[in-house]
C-alpha cells in the first residue's frame, strides 16, 4: 500500500513537530532527507515553497506547512488525545502556537545567527525571545504541560524551538530562573517518540532505495 512521502530535515523544528505527530498518530511514511543547500529538484517540482516538511500524499495532495502536517495526522488519528481538548482551549493553543510561530522563531533567528544581525549584540536578541520564555516558564509553573498534565499538540508544536534556544548557549541556559520549562523540555526529549523521529538517515537522491519510517501507533 502506498504511504506519504516526507520531505524533512533532521534539526529542522518545523520537521521535527511535523515527523512527531505522524508518529504519534500511527502513520508511516517514506523519508526523504535534504540538504538544504542542496534540494533535490523533485521537491522543488512538488512545492513552490521548497522548505522541509513537505508531505507528499499517495493521491498527489502536496502538505506544504508543518501545522498542517500536524493537524492533518491528528485528525486522521489522535491516540494520545493531542487534540482531545474544548474548542476554547484549542483556539488558546493555536494562539500561543502563533505567538512560538511569528515572535518567538523571529528573536530565536536573531539570537542564533547574531553575526548576520550586527546592529545589536547577541544579548539583546536572547532578552527578546526569553519574553516567550518566560511566558512558557509562568504556565509550567501550574501544570506539567503547557495546557495541563497532559501533552497537547501545542507542547509538540512549541518545544522544538525552545530546544533550539537552549542549545544556543547550554551553558548559559541551565543557570536561568526556568525550572519548570527545562523540566518540560528534558521530559519531551527524553521521551521514545522524540527519540524514534530523530534518527539519522543519509540525504536522499533521485534513484536512493526507499527508506521507510514505521511508526507505533500511540508511540510517547
Amino acid at each position: 500500500m502506498p504511504i506519504p512521502v516526507l520531505y524533512t530535515f533532521r534539526r529542522c523544528p518545523f520537521a521535527i513537530r511535523a515527523r512527531m505527530a505522524l508518529a504519534s498518530a500511527g502513520i508511516s511514511f517514506q523519508v526523504r532527507e535534504v540538504v538544504l543547500g542542496n534540494k533535490p529538484q523533485h521537491l522543488l517540482d512538488v512545492s513552490a515553497k521548497a522548505t522541509v516538511p513537505v508531505l507528499l500524499l499517495p493521491d498527489g495532495q502536496v502538505i506544504e506547512e508543518s501545522l498542517d502536517i500536524l493537524h492533518w495526522a491528528l485528525d486522521a488519528n489522535d491516540p494520545c488525545g493531542w487534540k482531545h481538548w474544548t474548542q476554547d482551549e484549542l483556539l488558546r493553543m493555536d494562539a500561543l502556537v502563533a505567538v512560538n510561530d511569528d515572535v518567538f522563531k523571529l528573536h530565536l533567528d536573531c539570537y542564533k545567527y547574531a553575526d548576520r544581525f550586527p546592529e545589536h549584540p547577541r544579548q539583546h536578541y536572547r532578552e527578546l525571545a526569553e519574553a516567550t520564555i518566560a511566558e512558557l516558564e509562568l504556565r509550567l509553573q501550574k501544570t506539567t504541560y503547557l495546557f495541563g498534565e497532559t501533552l497537547s499538540f501545542a507542547d509538540v508544536a512549541i518545544f522544538p524551538f525552545v530546544r533550539q534556544f537552549a542549545n544556543v548557549e547550554p551553558e548559559w541556559f541551565e543557570t536561568t530562573p526556568y525550572p519548570s520549562l527545562r523540566a518540560w523540555l528534558s521530559g519531551i526529549l527524553a521521551s521514545s517518540l522524540f527519540e524514534s523521529v530523530m534518527f539519522r538517515y543519509k540525504p536522499w537522491q533521485p534513484g536512493d532505495a526507499k527508506v521507510q519510517f514505521d511508526a507505533v501507533q500511540g508511540a510517547s
